[in-house]
């Protein structure tokens, strides 16, 4: 497996970035078989695995912490994405403070860590990703 930087962080990823977003009731609802294949992925060389809270409602996320838990988590780059919205109250979406800690705090749990390597705004308007238009740059 071939690794880059991560722009200028100073932390190597491979390549190949195994995308978690299939995992859960949204694609694969066999936790088993999704952790079979993460743990396939870091066996070959990948490091580097992408997720979101609203990735079958933070399923994927679960799924993603059992594979890594047993000492797999020191060696591997999460990339996780937030903003997606979760029910009908304006203040559990976007990238507002507050909604910003709630939803990391819930991928913390989920995701069975005590950190994430790569933190991103995932809102998405029709097929493009584009900030919360409710809230100010």
């Amino acid at each position: 497996m071939d690794y880059r930087p991560l722009g200028r962080t100073g932390v190597s990823v491979s390549q190949l970035c195994l995308g978690a977003m299939m995992f859960g009731a949204f694609g694969n609802p066999d936790h088993v078989d999704a952790v079979k294949i993460i743990h396939r992925a870091l066996d070959a060389g990948i490091n580097f695995i992408d997720t979101a809270d609203g990735y079958s409602a933070g399923e994927s996320e679960e799924i993603v912490g059992k594979a890594l838990a047993g000492g797999r988590r020191d060696n591997v780059v999460l990339a996780v994405k937030f903003g997606v919205p979760f029910g009908q109250d304006p203040n559990r979406r976007g990238a507002s403070r507050r909604w910003i800690t709630e939803a990391v705090e819930g991928s913390l749990r989920r995701l069975q860590t005590d950190w994430i390597d790569l933190y991103q705004v995932g809102v998405r308007s029709g097929h493009r990703y584009r900030r919360d238009p409710q809230r100010p740059v």
